[in-house]
């Protein structure tokens, strides 16, 4: 998946003349504040230190990852396509400049997270989206803690219709809005079996698990909807469904 990812960058770069540039591309870390705003629930992932949100700046058009191992990177893009990507460090640089890039050349859009209120209203679209496609009886299983995704999903089916598999330890096991959330090592193709719809966080293009939940979403049979800034790129290239109404 990622040799395919970087292919297409480095097409898309020798074919507008970005390759040898020089042009530099900066990745700074976000505060929450900068990143998501103010927010009335306190619980999202990168308000409670877990998560971090890295941009890339390319010719002031800007891409977003999430990532758990931030870093700063500033020189050409021809050394982001050096990387090997083998740690979600390297993984998040390039996912950054992928979006950056491709933003910049009209390939992606929503590229920048939500802020304020937002959240809570992309949460609400997302879950009215799927329960007006697939019904108000289905099964939904969620891919990563996004706690207005999960509170929405809850309220409009129940609790029991809304599975949900997590990689943090100080949620897994624990009840989060009438729904227990359970270990993403563990119990990944599980949800795969019990849930009519995945519905996965951006953020798995960094950490390396994409490639099972698709492998898994064809496996079942199931649709598999991604959420978020982090996929804007890669959605494109892979032919991913990507669902994220509040971004810019």
């Amino acid at each position: 998946m990622y040799t395919k990812l970087k292919t297409a960058l480095i097409a898309l770069s020798e074919k507008n003349d970005l390759l040898e540039s020089e042009i530099n591309i900066t990745a700074k870390i976000l505060t929450p504040e900068e990143a998501i705003g103010e927010t009335e629930r306190k619980d999202f992932p990168l308000l409670q230190g877990k998560e971090f949100l890295m941009q890339a700046d390319f010719k002031n058009a800007l891409g977003q990852a999430f990532t758990d191992a931030p870093s700063n990177f500033k020189g050409k893009l021809k050394k982001i396509l050096e990387l090997k990507l083998t740690d979600n460090s390297d993984r998040a640089l390039f996912i950054a400049t992928l979006n950056a890039v491709m933003r910049y050349l009209g390939a992606a859009e929503k590229t920048i997270h939500c802020k304020n209120e937002e959240p809570e209203l992309c949460a609400r679209e997302i879950a009215g989206t799927i329960i007006d496609k697939y019904g108000a009886d289905i099964k939904i299983g969620i891919v990563g803690f996004q706690p207005a995704i999960i509170d929405n999903f809850a309220k409009s089916l129940t609790p029991q219709n809304v599975k949900v598999i997590d990689l943090d330890k100080n949620n897994i096991n624990k009840k989060k809005y009438g729904v227990l959330i359970r270990d993403g090592k563990k119990m990944a193709g599980e949800l795969f079996k019990i849930s009519d719809v995945i519905l996965a966080t951006g953020s798995t293009i960094v950490n390396d698990s994409l490639s099972d939940l698709i492998a898994l979403a064809k496996k079942y049979q199931k649709p598999l909807y991604l959420y978020g800034t982090t996929v804007a790129g890669a959605a494109k290239i892979l032919n991913l469904e990507r669902l994220c109404f509040q971004s810019s």
